[in-house]
């Protein structure tokens, strides 16, 4: 029994030692295995291997794009992310009967909230993506087993599922679909994250601000956005994707740091006021283009700019920057800086005399036309300041050829006096000569001066200036005679902190006399208490300012017109500026009617929602509070009107359905209108509704343009009625 127990113990001794041996044979491998991979070449390929699936380094982190704000802190432009959808079919743990479990639940759920395609066509794409990862597979094997050294394209490893980037919010609810809430390793939920430029306020001030391309590491296309794309784009981070316990991580490296944000001097109600008042124009005469442009006079700031092009189908939006880009001959607002030249120069005085009789003068073999030429009437003579009023071209073309026929370098000299040839830079980027002011100049070889250059210079032909340019002059006029450049981005933001303040540029301190500048107020304040600009004549305050209509030249002759309104407001205490260009309209071409009524309808809007009265503005005798105007039309509709509103109505001398309505001594008296039913009637004075009642039930057709109240008609009332005949009615 020893000897058999002590034969078994050396048994057991021998196996241990194996066994001890057999390990420590094994960890000597480990270990020198491990010393390789660690200390050789081999190692270095391992570790590459290694890090290629679990490591994705060096993916950029985009910044976000700066925001560009209103003057008010409202946002024009701002940057969101948005998330393109995919699944990744190789997912690890994706199984197939899971999803066979849950794929008709999530299309249908796709299907609702994204309803461009139905549930079978959601679950028939995440199928073939399934089927296209079965068949990857089988491709791999195949492969392997033939010993082919082949790599196989995983397309089943990114299918797009959502055919519209979607944002935070709807990623968020999708998350929660049935088999994509799920681990993303399981549920093979791909949410592609990239940068997405948001206008809140949609097409406001659109062109001004600019666009980004459709890749937004491209940056600025256009407008402020392109302009200041170093600023507003920040600078990219790095950050690099690792895999842990099947879960890919971002882990960064460096931070990106964001673009600044801009604080423009757009002001979000004057920018409506002032798009709204131009649109409305642009569709009544059927426009080809225009643009309007407010700026505050003291600071320079644009307040309001709107450039609106015809579109397809008769509508307007935001197009070419007009306001910077209008290479046109500006017409007869350049009659003012001529007045200030020959002004400021002594050649004339404003009660100086020019003869103008019908409105034909001949200088050198060309006729100069005065717009009254037509009729025939001999107006003798005119003085400057009457010439001005009316916009005359004779009084215009004698006066700078009485100061500079023998000296035409000094004219244009004066102009650069007043600084309107000086070269400037603005915040919307441009092309060619855009934005510039091209006048010329007697010795310039590469402009023909010819010997009628400078009478027609002198009222705005054979010249180009931008709007921009004209709204300054205008406003230089407005500011005591500093000139100042009219800009838009107002302050710069970095992390919510100040960087930079803007001021305007000082283009010229003193652009002329302070007696010149005296006379120029008042004559531009004559232009609209009696010449061409009546009808911007406004209730609440006095307006200054000149109206411009100008043929455009095309094609080596003139066709079609240019009609224009620049002036300021309140005349004695300026506030804005404001400048309204017409392309091409339909009708009787009126710088006044057309441009001039722009003007009037934002600067009257503008005064009445962003000027602050005192105690005495708002007395009861003030012109500010007024008595409604009661259109012509329906008595009895009237008539109730001004019971609702506690008003004192006339007697009506005799029975009559339809009146005219005066108001004398805050009474107003109807007066009946004489209606015979073989006459055209006058609708002059009715609203809408009104007067389509009353010619239709006439046995006429109607056609309206316009809105407001009727004031002409193609027709004169009492002219013999023809039924059926149609009828032209214009209201404002």
């Amino acid at each position: 029994m020893k000897e058999q127990k002590q034969k078994n113990k050396k048994g057991i001794l021998a196996r241990y030692g194996l066994i001890v041996t057999v390990l420590m044979l094994f960890a000597f491998m480990v270990i020198f295995s491990a010393a390789k991979i660690a200390f050789t070449t081999e190692g270095k390929r391992w570790r590459e291997v290694g890090e290629k699936e679990t490591v994705i380094r060096d993916r950029v982190i985009l910044p976000k794009r700066g925001n560009i704000y209103t003057c008010d802190g409202k946002l024009l432009a701002s940057t969101e992310p948005l998330y393109s959808i995919y699944m990744d079919f190789w997912a690890d743990g994706i199984e197939k009967d899971t999803l066979l479990k849950y794929v008709g639940p999530l299309s249908a759920a796709l299907a609702g909230k994204f309803p461009d395609r139905s549930a079978a066509q959601y679950k028939g794409l995440i199928m073939n993506g399934w089927n296209m990862r079965e068949k990857e597979e089988r491709q791999i094997r195949d492969n392997e087993a033939k010993g082919i050294d082949r790599k196989v394209s995983l397309r089943s490893r990114y299918v797009k599922i959502l055919r519209k980037d979607i944002s935070y919010v709807d990623l968020k609810e999708i998350r929660t679909y049935p088999f994509w809430n799920k681990r993303s390793n399981k549920s093979g939920l791909i949410a592609e994250e990239r940068n997405a430029r948001k206008k809140p306020f949609g097409n406001l001030a659109t062109r001004t601000v600019g666009s980004v391309y459709k890749d937004l590491e491209k940056g600025g296309a256009s407008g402020l956005e392109l302009k200041y794309d170093s600023l507003l784009k920040g600078v990219p981070g790095v950050k690099f994707r690792q895999k842990i316990h099947g879960k890919w991580i971002d882990v960064v490296e460096k931070p990106a740091k964001e673009g600044w944000d801009i604080v423009t001097t757009i002001d979000a109600t004057i920018q409506d006021i002032t798009e709204r008042s131009l649109r409305d124009k642009l569709i009544e005469t059927e426009a080809e283009s225009g643009t309007a442009i407010i700026m505050e006079v003291k600071s320079g700031e644009i307040k309001g700019i709107v450039n609106l092009d015809r579109m397809g189908g008769g509508s307007y939006a935001e197009g070419n920057p007009n306001a910077f880009s209008y290479m046109n001959e500006p017409g007869s607002t350049f009659k003012t800086v001529s007045a200030m030249v020959a002004l400021d120069d002594g050649v004339v005085t404003p009660i100086d005399s020019f003869y103008v009789g019908t409105g034909l003068f001949q200088y050198n073999k060309r006729w100069v036309r005065d717009h009254y030429w037509r009729r025939g009437r001999d107006r003798g003579y005119l003085t400057v300041e009457e010439g001005l009023a009316v916009s005359s071209n004779i009084v215009m073309s004698k006066m700078i050829l009485k100061g500079y026929e023998n000296n035409p370098a000094k004219f244009v000299e004066g102009i650069d006096r007043i600084g309107l040839r000086k070269q400037l830079a603005w915040d919307v980027p441009l092309s060619g000569i855009e934005g510039t002011s091209s006048i010329r100049f007697p010795d310039d070889k590469s402009n023909y001066w010819s010997k009628t250059t400078l009478p027609w210079m002198s009222f705005g032909y054979e010249t180009q200036v931008p709007p921009i340019y004209m709204l300054m002059f205008y406003n230089g006029i407005a500011n005591g005679g500093k000139m100042i450049k009219p800009f838009i981005a107002k302050q710069f933001i970095e992390d919510g902190k100040v960087i930079e303040n803007i001021e305007a540029e000082v283009v010229n301190q003193k652009m002329c006399k302070e007696t010149t500048l005296e006379q120029i107020h008042r004559m531009l304040r004559g232009v609209v208490d009696e010449g061409t600009a009546r009808v911007v004549a406004s209730d609440y305050f006095n307006i200054a300012g000149k109206t411009g209509t100008a043929q455009i030249a095309s094609g080596g002759r003139y066709s079609d017109y240019y009609v224009s309104f620049c002036g300021y407001f309140p005349a004695e205490q300026p506030l804005y500026t404001i400048f309204v260009g017409l392309r091409k309209p339909k009708g009787v071409p009126s710088g006044g009617g057309m441009a001039g009524m722009v003007f009037k309808n934002i600067a009257e809007q503008t005064y009445l929602r962003k000027v602050k009265l005192t105690v005495n503005d708002c007395d009861v005798d003030s012109a500010l509070i007024k008595n409604p105007v009661l259109k012509n039309g329906n008595w009895d509709f009237n008539l109730a009107l001004l019971d609702v509103l506690k008003l004192p109505a006339g007697d009506l001398s005799e029975a009559a359905g339809w009146v005219k309505m005066k108001q004398n001594n805050k009474v107003y008296e109807p007066q009946p209108l004489a209606l015979k039913g073989s006459l055209i009637p006058d609708v002059h004075g009715m609203g809408a509704r009104d007067a389509v009642y009353l010619l239709e039930k006439s046995g006429l057709r109607v056609h309206l343009s316009g809105s407001g109240k009727v004031v002409s008609q193609s027709f004169p009332p009492g002219q013999r009625l023809v039924k059926g005949t149609t009828i032209t009615i214009i209201l404002r």
